[in-house]
């Protein structure tokens, strides 16, 4: 399943959280063939209901994946050259697989890859799920049982923005959170960083508000970078968005703020260096505290304690180096690309080898 600098966010309607059970959800997807056209970002929701983000399709997607239960203890996974092994089962070359994404399933702890074959906006979209013994299975996207939400105002296909396509970023990431989806990316608007909030089941589309934070390492207010990765996080029992952006400011964003039309102001509760892009992160447990686990470009994995976020000052004047939460650099850790909690301790990670291998490994949480 999952804060930077100077920001600016949009967020969608902060509609009311569905009561239905998890046998309710899944009994509201209709049987047919998603029409996607991208696998990137994903997140599971309740009852082996998988999110799908579509970025050339500027859509996301809950398919039910059938996948409802697994083994109380789950099996620690290895599989070496995911790359290599995924284009054996595609029947194409290593050099034309592109591995997007990963979720860990809760219910089952299987872990799923979103997957480009081929490459740009013509790759074709492709679900895997790593099954026993590290075989990889193909998830059918052909007559199941899915819903379809459109994200509105998504950049152009044909957009370019010093080189880059924005509409590859139209979805950055997605967390599953108490009823609704929530999403990250860039709008075609002025305040084009935004979050959006999506109940589920899908229900209508979703409106947008924007949200602005403090860059210290930029030193001003930004609102063209998109949030790269996030988690729920709850202080004082209220949930929030602990959110990170390129550069690399960590942001804290209370959920009640994020209402349609509100401009929400998030809160920079540190600077963790420039140069630097954050990848994926995850929130846990460990002795009775809590840790946010944040995998990096430039920077390693830093494990981040999270008891003082609550009461953490807003960082609102220019910054040189780190300032806010400290961390810890876990040196063991190296060339780790994508992460999701397994389990209580242990992590599913992508991590990439010195010699350029990518291989999938469980971890032991730090």
């Amino acid at each position: 399943m999952k804060l930077r600098p100077s920001l600016a966010l949009t967020l969608a309607a902060a509609l009311a959280a569905s009561t239905a059970t998890a046998a309710d959800l899944s009994d509201s997807l209709k049987k047919g063939t998603p029409d996607i056209k991208s696998a990137g970002p994903l997140a599971f929701g309740p009852d082996g209901i998988l999110f799908v983000g579509d970025t050339q399709g500027a859509a996301v997607f809950a398919v039910d994946t059938g996948d409802r239960s697994g083994p109380k203890d789950k099996a620690p996974l290895k599989l070496e050259n995911v790359a290599a092994k995924v284009a054996a089962k595609l029947g194409t070359d290593p050099q034309k697989v592109l591995i997007n994404d990963l979720a860990v399933n809760p219910a089952s702890g299987k872990v799923y890859l979103a997957v480009s074959r081929g490459k740009g906006p013509d790759a074709t979209p492709v679900i895997l799920r790593v099954g026993a013994e590290g075989v990889l299975e193909e998830v059918s996207l052909e007559n199941v049982k899915f819903a379809k939400a459109e994200i509105p105002n998504a950049p152009a296909p044909g957009a370019a923005v010093r080189g880059t396509s924005p509409r590859a970023e139209s979805i950055t990431d997605l967390a599953y959170v108490d009823g609704r989806l929530f999403l990250a990316g860039l709008s075609n608007e002025e305040f084009s960083s935004r979050l959006i909030s999506i109940p589920f089941p899908f229900a209508g589309p979703a409106d947008a508000s924007a949200i602005e934070i403090y860059h210290g390492a930029h030193g001003r207010f930004e609102t063209k970078s998109p949030v790269r990765t996030f988690v729920a996080y709850k202080i004082n029992n209220e949930p929030f968005l602990l959110a990170a952006y390129t550069c690399t400011p960590l942001v804290k964003v209370p959920v009640a703020d994020l209402k349609p039309g509100a401009h929400v102001k998030g809160t920079t509760i540190a600077e963790l260096g420039n140069r630097n892009r954050p990848l994926d992160m995850v929130v846990y447990q460990k002795d009775g505290k809590e840790f946010l686990l944040l995998a990096n470009s430039s920077r390693g994995v830093m494990k981040i304690p999270t008891e003082s976020a609550g009461g953490a000052a807003g960082i609102t004047a220019p910054v040189q180096g780190t300032k806010g939460l400290g961390y810890e650099t876990i040196a063991s850790l190296k060339g780790v690309t994508e992460l999701d909690q397994l389990d209580a301790r242990h992590a599913v990670v992508l991590v990439r080898d010195d010699s350029g291998t990518l291989n999938l490994e469980t971890i032991d949480l730090p």
